[in-house]
């Protein structure tokens, strides 16, 4: 009897041991995941977030022993000048690129990077690492740098009590990441690229691969053309908007044609199939809003 209580003892004991075992580890400071679209690209950021903790002051500025950290930092600041940092805590911070992008101007391959940073007083060196899974900055290796680029420390107005990184001024192919804690921000810009270059492939693509009697990809691929004032690919937009208005002629498909007409200058067939598209929109069910074309109309015959 005593040994079949120790034995369900035991086995209460490795039961338990097995559940505890499973309770994920909370850290103090937390985990964040962001990300940003920049045009068609994704840009995306894990990092875990450390505070100040009352140590203002007492984060940057002081002078480095060690290039590399080689154990808990015992120094006079929290990031010393001319040391690489994980820029957060625990796991160093991870970045990822869905497309090839230039970082102020230097070029750096779509791709996933442990990003780190040697502070100095007046210039950063931030560095993009292609070993992107480690335990912060013990084990980083230079010689697997993929890019090393500079960027000026900027002093905040107010203290930040938790780091963070986000991303501001977003334009239609860049954007500016900033990392921020305590008394200072750390800006760099991110470029995507030439996205309507990229567009316009992955537009023939569908188009190529389209069914039939689908003519979503041509009259999408058409608009986008034109939206963008893409001029050097407006012969090939109206070639898409024909196969479409073979297939079926309607207000959209019409009137995207007869906007594209104007812009290469040829009113006179843009007027013709501006009033075919009024004509049928007006006779559709329920009715197209057609003021808009008609508005273009008149001034296409005002300047004629």
């Amino acid at each position: 009897m005593k040994r079949i209580l120790v034995l369900v003892g035991l086995l209460t004991l490795v039961s338990a041991s097995n559940i505890f075992g499973q309770i994920p580890v909370i850290r103090e400071s937390n985990r964040q995941e962001i990300m940003q679209m920049v045009g068609d690209a994704k840009i995306s950021i894990v990092y875990h977030r450390p505070n100040v903790k009352g140590r203002t002051g007492k984060i940057y500025g002081c002078a480095a022993q060690n290039e590399i950290q080689r154990g808990n930092n015992t120094g006079a600041c929290l990031v010393p000048n001319g040391q690489v940092w994980r820029t957060g805590a625990n796991d160093n911070t991870v970045i990822e690129f869905s497309t090839d992008v230039t970082i102020n101007g230097q070029s750096l391959p779509a791709g996933k990077y442990a990003f780190f940073a040697i502070p100095q007083d007046n210039e950063w060196t931030l560095i993009f690492n292609k070993v992107a899974n480690e335990w912060g900055a013990f084990t980083y290796k230079a010689d697997q740098d993929a890019l090393r680029v500079k960027a000026a420390p900027i002093k905040l107005a107010n203290m930040r009590e938790t780091m963070m990184f986000e991303f501001d001024s977003i334009s239609a192919n860049t954007t500016k990441v900033v990392l921020s804690w305590e008394s200072l921000s750390v800006p760099f810009t991110v470029n995507v690229g030439d996205i309507n270059a990229r567009m316009i492939g992955i537009i023939r693509n569908e188009v190529k691969n389209r069914k039939a009697d689908d003519v979503r990809a041509l009259n999408q691929g058409a608009g986008f053309v034109f939206n963008n004032k893409m001029k050097a690919h407006y012969d090939e937009a109206l070639g898409w908007l024909d196969e479409s208005i073979k297939i079926k002629e309607t207000f959209g498909n019409l009137n995207s044609k007869a906007r594209l007409l104007a812009e290469v200058g040829k009113k006179a067939e843009a007027i013709a199939t501006a009033e075919k598209a009024i004509q049928l929109g007006k006779a559709a069910t329920p009715a197209a809003n057609t003021a808009g074309l008609e508005a273009e109309v008149q001034k296409w015959k005002g300047s004629k």
